[in-house]
């Protein structure tokens, strides 16, 4: 006997989860994760702020010319994301669309590691992100004050830099800013990240 093909998730079944939680939709499979932790969302504005000022308004010297979002929804072909933050040229971006999520692949992604999302980030997003053309790629460990820095090249990631605890760091994209990393790092990151 065969077992019935399963159901592939459509953008609508997002609506069937509770409040509390994100979805996101990943080759087909709904996933619900818990709302991050005040900590996760702390670090997703201060690096926000850091990188939107100067990039996204083009404050402080800053170039401009981008558009600096946290939490976008963002569909890559059947997939639809909710990265910490993404970040996409001014010129690709030019609008915002009419459905609630974006559909044009961005030209940066930040995912802030949680438990609860570790392995999905790394093992699932990654390709999926890859795929599409990001070319850049940041994963923020907060729990071990660690960012991994990545750059699209032939197709495959290639890690340009980790940074740690309180390193300075000028990374691309956005290497004419200096983020200071213990400015990102809020109270005992030994507490569990939603």
């Amino acid at each position: 006997m065969s077992m019935p093909a399963k159901r592939k998730a459509v953008y609508n079944d997002l609506y069937t989860l509770p409040a509390n939680m994100t979805g996101e939709i990943i080759e087909g499979e709904l996933h619900a994760f818990p709302r991050p932790h005040s900590r996760h969302g702390r670090m997703a504005t201060r690096l926000s702020i850091r990188i939107g000022a100067p990039y996204d308004f083009g404050d402080s010297g800053g170039p401009g010319g981008w558009v600096i979002i946290i939490e976008p929804e963002v569909m890559l072909g059947e997939n639809l994301f909710v990265p910490d933050l993404a970040g996409w040229k001014q010129e690709r971006l030019p609008a915002p669309p009419a459905e609630n999520w974006i559909s044009v692949a961005p030209d940066w992604v930040c995912e802030i590691l949680s438990p609860s999302t570790f392995r999905i980030d790394r093992v699932r997003k990654m390709p999926i992100y890859a795929e599409h053309s990001v070319p850049y790629l940041w994963l923020i460990d907060p729990l071990n004050k660690l960012l991994e820095a990545f750059k699209l090249k032939d197709g495959a990631w290639m890690l340009m830099g980790n940074y740690a605890e309180n390193d300075k760091a000028r990374v691309e994209p956005f290497q004419e800013v200096e983020i200071d990393l213990a400015h990102l790092w809020w109270g005992d990151q030994n507490l569990i990240l939603g």
